[in-house]
């Protein structure tokens, strides 16, 4: 019983501490209530700036990918009990996205700004509708198993964790990636585009691109053909004039 309390209480513990992160990336990124953000002052040339940036961005997105591999999962469930692996990923991706904020180098020179005060708080809202559809996005899935809440609660219960069925919710009937979408209207909506921004901006999307691949492979061979046909007839990021009317899951990992 001991163990189990211990793994849940991890669970909840890194839960926390990506909740924290996320927030905090609000203000990151869209510079606000944060003591660094993306365009605070330049401290470094740009060179170094650019260089450390780029390394921060690799780091989050090897971590995020490989640590979403089966090979990978199989390989850490060896040495964290299987009902934490989830949450070790969670934990893991927050402390790499709080070492970019910490170590974040600013790169200044504004290359567009809005300047219409409507423009401006269009895409502040923008902004802000990008993260919230990010948030409402994991509760059509299944937060707190998105999130490794629902794998150490049944662990600590003493049931068995089973997959989630596999079904459509919502947004997941006209687009397989809707969390992705919102990831990148809040990475691109900004009243001022800074070279830091952009440099965010551009790596964070060819990541996303390449994980949607690297995501789907795995998914084809959990699913099989449900899940290739529903490929198939659901648009990637943006949606059609259809809706899938089949049932199938997309799981963000």
């Amino acid at each position: 019983m001991l163990k189990r309390a211990l793994v849940f209480a991890y669970g909840v513990l890194s839960y926390a501490v990506f909740f924290l992160t996320f927030l905090y990336a609000i203000g990151f990124i869209g510079n606000m209530l944060v003591p660094k953000t993306l365009d605070s002052a330049r401290q470094v040339t740009l060179w170094q700036a650019l260089l450390t940036d780029t390394i921060l961005l690799a780091i989050f997105a090897v971590q995020h990918s490989v640590m979403a591999r089966p090979w990978f999962k199989r390989v850490l469930t060896r040495w964290v009990p299987e009902a934490a692996e989830r949450s070790t990923y969670v934990l893991c991706s927050s402390l790499a996205l709080i070492a970019l904020f910490a170590f974040w180098q600013p790169i200044g020179g504004v290359l567009w700004s809005a300047t219409h005060p409507a423009g401006r708080e269009l895409l502040n809202y923008l902004f802000g509708f990008g993260f919230a559809l990010v948030l409402v996005t994991t509760f059509m899935l299944n937060h707190f198993d998105l999130f490794g809440l629902r794998q150490v609660w049944l662990y600590l219960r003493g049931r068995e964790y089973t997959h989630l069925p596999f079904n459509t919710p919502l947004l997941y009937r006209l687009i397989r990636h809707p969390l992705y979408l919102g990831w990148l209207i809040a990475f691109w909506a900004t009243p001022t585009m800074t070279g830091a921004h952009l440099l965010f901006a551009v790596m964070t999307t060819a990541y996303i691109l390449m994980a949607v691949r690297w995501e789907e492979r795995d998914l084809v061979v959990a699913h099989g053909e449900k899940y290739q046909r529903y490929r198939e007839s659901v648009p990637m990021l943006l949606p059609s004039a259809g809706a899938y009317d089949g049932s199938a899951t997309t799981v963000e990992v």
